[in-house]
């Protein structure tokens, strides 16, 4: 089981830069405004631009901390499990906040996988 939540929690952060770079990198593409659900117009906002950049980062940052976890911590479980409640309690805040109900399973439904089996585990 411990691979499998290797596996996923590393698919959680790659989730995480992909959307740091649409944030970040990318913040004025097609792909970005159709995720978004924004106009390329709402995209060259210099304001809109920037929050986009800075969300980035805090997405960025969020996959490095997962995957510093994976690599470099003996018991990463605790905290893991912390970071995936955290990005579940977004994702659901994003989902209604938006209006939009499949933000929360595009951004929290690996999350929520992890989390499960780390609970499983921990409970083993």
């Amino acid at each position: 089981m411990n691979l499998l939540i290797i596996a996923l929690s590393t698919l959680v952060a790659l989730e995480f830069f992909f959307i740091m770079y649409l944030e970040t990198f990318a913040t004025k593409s097609s792909r970005t405004a159709k995720t978004f659900s924004m106009s390329k117009d709402d995209l060259a906002n210099k304001k809109i631009n920037t929050l986009l950049k800075n969300q980035g980062v805090y997405n960025g940052l969020i996959g490095v901390g997962i995957l510093y976890l994976l690599i470099f911590t003996q018991n990463y479980n605790g905290t893991l499990l912390a970071i995936m409640f955290y990005i579940i309690l977004v994702a659901l805040y994003g989902s209604f906040s938006s209006g939009n109900k499949a933000i929360f399973f595009k951004q929290g439904s690996l999350a929520v996988i992890v989390a499960v089996l780390l609970l499983i585990q921990m409970m083993m």
